[in-house]
């Protein structure tokens, strides 16, 4: 076995700092963007976004997004063809986290929601291509999540647009909306918690210690969702001269839009978090063990970084993203984030479910377009929504070829 380039503490370091930049990324573009209706549609604030995005997003991820991530995301090239490379590798790791890193940064800066997913996607198709070749790469893979850019959209758009007719119906164009909202707005913050309770009791409980049959799921699901169901028509209830007074209709979606905002966090945390840093658990992990596998169990302090980079990434710069998401694409209430939002988190704990591969943000941005169309679509802004599209085009090309850049960098620096 070939030597590390660097004794394993510096290599471990540098690693840990560039982790800590990609997971900033994250939080500046995709939490931000997760966010981005709740705070939109004004039905919470950015400091409500950034604790609740901490929680969830952590509480996705360790639950739900499993004890063990690939080290190469998505499975689009075989890892043991750097077995006897393992310097090659570790430089490959850092320049995709510096690539991904630095892509997102810059769709942030402008106001981009791109995609995490295909960042890291589009950076371990650079750091193949310029170290093994074409052939090396499964662009199978890459066509299937190239279809997600379509698919997701369309179905999260699709449910989202379904959602918000069924409130209109239900509660918004009822000659006493206000009341409706009270007896049917549990309704859907039961479905809202079907949806968290799924995947935590089906994905999640396992990687605590929890090992429950189907009869004890479906009961986990009923309970937990009853018990929400019952909080918010408790809530509502006590609120029921707010909601009855003029307006106060949207602040009982805004009550909703709290939940949903906690799902979308989670569901955000299940599909994307943790699968974010997997090149940073690869280089733990080859310099833990001195070889390189297809998988590698993410290190407690692994987990530590992205949290604490995700904040702060959130707290700095996720205002631009938000802005994007939650004003221009179309002007949201409460209760059309509510429906976007609930479509998108419905979309990616389904997809994470059944290990599609999908973006969150592709699915948002679709949920969002599908509410705008409820609504009428001379209410969207198709200018924005061209600009974030060729921002998507762009984004597995840009991490790639940020990468390529890294990569003879980083050899040169440190002379391998």
């Amino acid at each position: 076995m070939e030597n590390l380039f660097l004794d394993p503490f510096t290599i471990l370091l540098i690693a840990g700092f560039i982790g800590f930049f990609m997971a900033f990324g994250i939080g500046a573009n995709d939490v931000a963007n997760s966010m981005g209706t709740s705070v939109g549609s004004k039905a919470i604030t950015i400091k409500q976004a950034i604790i609740i995005a901490a929680i969830f997003e952590f509480l996705g991820a360790f639950l739900a997004g499993g004890e063990v991530t690939s080290t190469i995301r998505k499975g689009i090239v075989d890892p043991n063809i750097y077995a006897n490379d393992i310097n090659i590798f570790v430089i490959g790791m850092m320049s995709a986290l510096l690539a991904g890193g630095t892509w997102l940064y810059i769709a942030s800066l402008r106001g981009w929601p791109v995609s995490t997913t295909h960042s890291i996607v589009g950076a371990i198709i650079g750091f193949v291509l310029i170290t093994k070749g074409v052939d090396a790469v499964s662009w199978n893979k890459v066509g299937t999540i190239a279809m997600s850019w379509v698919t997701s959209p369309l179905f999260s758009g699709t449910l989202a647009f379904a959602l918000y007719i069924s409130a209109k119906k239900l509660i918004l164009d009822r000659s006493e909306p206000e009341k409706a909202a009270i007896t049917y707005i549990p309704m859907y913050s039961f479905m809202v918690a079907v949806v968290i309770s799924l995947v935590t009791a089906r994905k999640g409980l396992k990687h605590v210690g929890v090992e429950w049959s189907d009869n004890e799921v479906y009961l986990f699901i009923l309970l937990f969702s009853s018990l929400v169901a019952i909080g918010t028509a408790f809530f509502l209830r006590t609120n029921k001269e707010k909601i009855m007074r003029d307006g106060g209709i949207e602040f009982a979606f805004g009550l909703l839009m709290i939940v949903s905002a906690s799902a979308m966090a989670f569901a955000h945390g299940s599909n994307d978090v943790a699968n974010a840093i997997g090149p940073l658990a690869a280089i733990v992990s080859v310099v833990d063990t001195g070889a390189i596998g297809s998988k590698a169990a993410i290190s407690p302090w692994v987990l530590f970084i992205g949290g604490i980079g995700i904040v702060f990434g959130l707290a700095t710069l996720g205002s631009r993203v938000i802005a994007t998401v939650g004003k221009k694409i179309t002007t949201l209430t409460p209760s059309l984030g509510f429906s976007a939002e609930m479509a998108t988190a419905s979309t990616v704990v389904a997809a994470s479910y059944l290990g599609f591969p999908i973006s969150t943000t592709h699915t948002l941005v679709g949920g969002v377009i599908g509410v705008g169309l409820a609504k009428g679509a001379e209410h969207l802004d198709f200018s924005s929504i061209k600009r974030i599209i060729a921002s998507w085009l762009v984004t597995i090309p840009a991490g790639a070829a940020f990468t390529v850049l890294f990569y003879i960098l980083l050899r040169i620096i440190f002379n391998v």
